[in-house]
């Protein structure tokens, strides 16, 4: 596709594009085989028995405060809770894939 093209003196400059989508989507193909070892690590953390039990008591405080229509109670300690033993699993394991 031309985008643009000069004449000076006799001589003519033809500037063309080529094609970006494909490069692009190479690029896409590419980061899409990337795995970041961070969510691998957090997703095999989260099966552990500590974290399952904290997330079962997380998923039945959000039940519960979605069933109400009126209600200050908010699941925030449940959160923080899972999120601490996921993360706390998380440490031990990630810096041994660290270099």
């Amino acid at each position: 596709r031309l985008l643009f093209q000069f004449k000076l003196t006799g001589i003519v400059l033809a500037v063309e594009q080529e094609d970006a989508p494909a490069e692009e989507e190479e690029e896409e193909e590419e980061e899409e085989e990337m795995v970041d070892p961070l969510e691998t690590i957090r997703s095999k953390c989260e099966q552990t028995e500590h974290c399952v039990h904290l997330k079962e008591r997380l998923e039945v405080c959000e039940t519960r405060v979605s069933s109400r229509s009126s209600t200050t109670e908010e699941c925030t300690e449940e959160l923080f809770d899972f999120l601490h033993a996921r993360d706390h699993c998380v440490a031990h394991k990630l810096f041994h894939n660290v270099k």
